[in-house]
């Protein structure tokens, strides 16, 4: 099957010669392999590299591109959007969209070899490109080869949903998938859902000179997050511009030679939104199709695969990873989660899903990041909280470079004074949330933190900042009491 990805430009040709080459030959099957997995993405490339660097006898099979959403629809290319948006905003600028869409595309094919099919293919994996499916509980078939296995892995992914609103599908909508095929910046962008993906392409594409707008049925911007950091994005995209309207739905679509118009139920009332582009980021479906799972006796739903906290699919030979089995639909969980599988599928182990700490983050300006329990979750399991905050206006760094917007919140178990989960607001909260991802990963105390020397001027000093509200809020007066009484003793045996 021969693919081509839009603009086919000398970056996208090398992008596809690397992912999956026209002139690649199936290689002839090895017997029963120890693994065989469907799906290259980060769940299945980590566990294909993984299991070859182990001895294993490995087949890996992809019907599309190598490195799935994360290096062609996901990740790589809306980072890359982000750093050319969120550079002109910082220098005042309206960038050339035809030429930043041409350096991103440039960066993608320049990490395309660590995911290619030559790479894995000298790992040692046998690499089979075309659409696999199961032809029995033990056995797939991919482009007429027979491939038996003794253990196998599902890590197919999920793609962007369509909701079913009518006119949509007629008026092609922009996905993630489409998206970074555009070389004209359309004028006016709605953008259907406020979850990570909608907000950060819609910052971005507003930095770039788009008319945006934001539809959302929930209250707030990235529900999933604490209302507190929802607020402070809301502010940010109202100071840029972006129209925001929420708790709002879509009612139908239509398309034109004029564009593209969108009728919305805007608390009871119908508005009609006008659009050159519709972007559509309101959730995501499995890749399921075409898998015959029935004959695998592999049991599956509306959101993806059945497995058990093992990743074991209700096949026991047959293992599932990353998106198609997962709430947490990220590259790095699908990377811990095929680590999970390596070690469950092939010695035995019994390492689960449920102790993964998973820390996350929401690459706009500023970003947000979260890892651990909310406060609400640490009541319902019946631990007393804590719950402390810090603005990053206490914070030097912040100050000085005028990102003093945000703020940073830690929950913390009385009894134990565990760090139970935190959350941060600021313009480098991806990187400094995996500080608190390890304290709970290690089971550390918030005197741990307090304890470790950060460096100065740095925003990440806001966790130490935390620390000594903890120290300050945990000394009652009854130690105080027990303090004084000790000073007091040691000054009159001085004296």
């Amino acid at each position: 099957m021969s693919i081509t990805v839009t603009p086919q430009d000398e970056f996208n040709r090398e992008l596809v010669n690397n992912l999956h080459p026209a002139d690649w030959t199936n290689p002839v099957p090895a017997g029963r392999y120890n693994l065989v997995i469907v799906g290259a993405g980060p769940a299945g490339l980590v566990a294909a590299a993984g299991a070859a660097g182990l001895g294993a006898r490995v087949a890996l099979v992809e019907r599309h591109l190598m490195g799935g959403d994360c290096l062609n629809f996901g990740c790589v290319p809306s980072k890359a959007l982000l750093k050319a948006a969120h550079k002109a905003h910082d220098g005042g600028l309206i960038p050339d969209f035809a030429r930043v869409m041409a350096d991103m595309r440039q960066k993608r094919a320049r990490l395309a070899p660590h995911d290619s099919v030559a790479r894995f293919s000298d790992l040692g994996v046998d690499v089979f490109l075309g659409a696999g499916h199961f032809v029995s509980t033990n056995a797939l078939e991919v482009a007429g080869k027979t491939l038996n296995f003794h253990r196998a892995v599902i890590s197919t992914g999920a793609r962007a949903a369509l909701p079913p609103i009518p006119g949509l599908s007629d008026a092609n909508p922009l996905t993630n998938e489409s998206l970074f095929s555009l070389e004209k910046l359309p004028k006016r962008l709605i953008v259907i859902g406020a979850g990570p993906i909608g907000c950060e392409m819609a910052q971005a594409f507003r930095r770039f000179g788009a008319e945006v707008t934001i539809v959302e049925m929930a209250d707030r911007l990235v529900p999933i997050e604490d209302p507190d950091a929802s607020a402070v994005l809301r502010r940010q995209f109202e100071k840029e511009g972006i129209s925001l309207i929420l708790k709002a739905s879509v009612v139908r679509v239509a398309a034109d030679t004029g564009g593209k118009s969108v009728v919305i139920d805007d608390n009871g009332q119908e508005r009609t939104l006008q659009a050159d582009e519709i972007l559509v980021a309101a959730g995501r479906i499995p890749n399921i199709e075409g898998l015959d799972l029935e004959a695998a006796k592999v049991d599956y739903h509306r959101r993806g695969v059945t497995v058990n906290d093992r990743l074991q699919t209700t096949n026991s030979r047959i293992y599932a990873a990353g998106d198609i089995c997962s709430p947490y639909q990220f590259t790095h969980s699908a990377d811990a989660m095929a680590r999970i599988v390596l070690q469950n599928a092939l010695f035995f182990g019994r390492k689960k899903m449920s102790a993964l700490v998973m820390p996350w983050a929401t690459y706009t300006a500023p970003e947000i990041a979260h890892v651990g329990m909310t406060a609400q979750q640490a009541a319902e399991k019946g631990e007393a909280v804590m719950t402390l905050t810090v603005q990053m206006a206490e914070i030097d760094r912040a100050v000085l470079e005028e990102d003093s917007g945000g703020f940073a919140r830690v929950h913390i178990a009385r009894k134990s004074g565990r760090v139970l989960g935190a959350t941060m607001v600021a313009a480098h909260a991806g990187e400094s949330i995996g500080e608190m991802s390890l304290a709970i990963t290690s089971g550390l105390k918030m005197g741990d933190i307090g304890a470790t020397i950060h460096p100065y001027p740095t925003q990440a000093e806001i966790w130490k900042a935390l620390a000594n509200a903890h120290r300050r809020e945990s000394f009652t007066p009854r130690i105080a009491a027990v303090f004084r009484f000790f000073l007091n003793f040691f000054a009159r045996e001085a004296g």
